[in-house]
């Protein structure tokens, strides 16, 4: 696996076991509950136009969706939540950027590269993040990823503003629906924990 990373896709990565990716170099992380992900995906690939939709890596461990975005997105987050007036809300929508490290999800296998169907499944062996859309190697990934544009011309990639707009948009939905039913039974109600 480590191999797929640093021959395949040139992504650095630090020794030990499990693989972990250094994030900051080639991409930053955008970290939120599956469930915002999935919708912000969906609502991406329905409306933006064919060369403009996400087609990105993303991966999923446990109820968390990890979505690659370009170099230093990570440091525009704060700032895109405020200009785009959703700062002072509490949502569940994270950057992990450069110095921080990131459990490598376990190389694709054949016919992976889809979206599972919602809601999404359980991940990985003992919780290993997986890809959901995996990089392809040897096609530039990193002009796929998600970035701010200031001249309008981000290619193929998806615009960061955008994407982190219907994130946020996503993120506070879940936050504001209401709990699932497994939460509503009695077996994890609040009394009896």
């Amino acid at each position: 696996m480590r191999w797929w990373y640093e021959d395949l896709l040139g992504w650095p990565t630090v020794p030990g076991v499990p693989v972990r990716l250094r994030v900051g170099v080639r991409f930053d992380v955008l970290d939120v509950p599956a469930e915002a992900g999935h919708a912000a995906l969906e609502r991406l690939g329905r409306s933006g136009p064919a060369p403009l939709r996400p087609g990105f890596p993303v991966a999923v461990r446990g109820e968390r969706m990890l979505l690659l975005v370009a170099a230093g997105g990570a440091d525009e987050l704060p700032g895109l939540l405020e200009w785009l007036e959703w700062g002072s809300l509490p949502l569940d929508l994270t950057a992990v950027g450069a110095g921080d490290l990131m459990e490598a999800p376990t190389t694709p296998g054949p016919g992976s590269t889809g979206l599972p169907p919602r809601p999404p499944g359980r991940d990985g062996p003992q919780g290993a993040a997986v890809w959901l859309r995996p990089p392809e190697p040897g096609c530039g990934v990193e002009s796929s990823l998600p970035t701010l544009s200031a001249t309008g011309d981000a290619g193929t990639a998806p615009d960061l503003a955008r994407l982190v707009r219907t994130l946020a948009t996503q993120c506070h939905r879940v936050r504001l629906s209401p709990p699932s039913r497994l939460s509503r039974s009695p077996r994890f109600s609040p009394a009896t924990r």
